[in-house]
C-alpha cells in the first residue's frame, strides 16, 4: 500500500465501520444481552484480525512506562503484553461487551462508523509520524482537517435516533466521543511525539468504547 491507497482508506475507513457495525447488530438481534455483548466483542476480535486491540495493548504500555519518548515507542514495538496492556484490554472489552447487549442497533453502527472515523483525526495535517517506518509514517498527515470533522457531525446528525427515549443522547455520545478523541490524541502527540499505527487502533477503541457507554447509560 502507497501513501496514496492509505490516504484513501483513512478518510473512508468510517464506512468500513459502519459495515462492520451492522453486521455485529445483527447478531446482537439473534443473541441478546450479556452473552451477545461477548460474542460480538470477539466476533469483531476475529473479522479485524485483532488490529485494533494490539494497538490499544501496545499503546497503555508505551504510555505507561514512564520513560521519555524513545522507551515509550520501543515498549510499543516489542510486542509483549504488560500490566497496562492487560488492564486496559479488560476494561475496554468488558465495558463494550456491557454496552453493547443494552444498546439499540443503530447506536452500534454509530459507534464503529465513530471509531473509524477517529482514525483522519488522528492523521490530520500538522500531526507527524512517531517513527520513521510502519503504517503512522505512511499515513501521518495525509488527511485534511475537514474530513475527520465532517465524519463527526454527519455521525453525530444521523445518531439522533439511537437512543429512542433521549434523542439527545446519540449525538451527545458522538461529540463526547470525539472530544475524549482531541485529549487524548493531543496527549498521545505531546508523549511520542507523533502518531505510530498502534495510537490509531487504540483512538478507535476507545472512541467506539465512549459512543457505546454514553448510549448505554442515557437509554437506561
Amino acid at each position: 500500500m502507497d501513501a496514496r491507497a492509505g490516504r484513501r482508506a483513512i478518510a473512508s475507513a468510517p464506512v468500513v465501520g459502519a459495515v462492520l457495525g451492522l453486521l455485529v447488530a445483527a447478531v446482537m438481534l439473534g443473541v441478546p444481552g450479556l452473552l451477545g455483548g461477548f460474542l460480538c466483542v470477539g466476533l469483531v476480535a476475529l473479522a479485524t484480525r485483532g488490529m485494533h486491540l494490539d494497538g490499544l495493548a501496545d499503546t497503555a504500555d508505551g504510555l505507561g512506562c514512564y520513560g521519555p519518548p524513545e522507551r515509550a515507542l520501543a515498549v510499543m514495538k516489542e510486542g509483549g503484553v504488560g500490566a497496562f496492556a492487560v488492564v486496559a484490554l479488560i476494561v475496554v472489552l468488558g465495558l463494550q461487551a456491557v454496552s453493547l447487549g443494552t444498546v439499540h442497533w443503530g447506536a452500534v453502527v454509530v459507534a464503529f462508523a465513530s471509531g473509524r472515523a477517529a482514525f483522519s483525526w488522528c492523521c490530520r495535517h500538522g500531526v507527524p509520524a512517531a517513527r520513521p517506518d510502519g503504517l503512522g509514517s505512511l499515513v501521518a498527515g495525509s488527511q485534511s482537517v475537514f474530513v475527520p470533522v465532517g465524519w463527526f457531525a454527519f455521525l453525530a446528525g444521523v445518531a439522533v435516533p439511537v437512543v429512542p427515549s433521549h434523542l439527545w443522547a446519540g449525538p451527545l455520545a458522538v461529540l463526547l466521543a470525539f472530544a475524549v478523541l482531541v485529549v487524548f490524541t493531543a496527549h498521545v502527540s505531546k508523549r511520542l511525539g507523533g502518531i505510530t499505527g498502534d495510537v490509531l487502533g487504540a483512538a478507535c477503541e476507545l472512541t467506539v468504547t465512549v459512543v457505546l457507554v454514553v448510549c448505554a447509560l442515557a437509554a437506561r
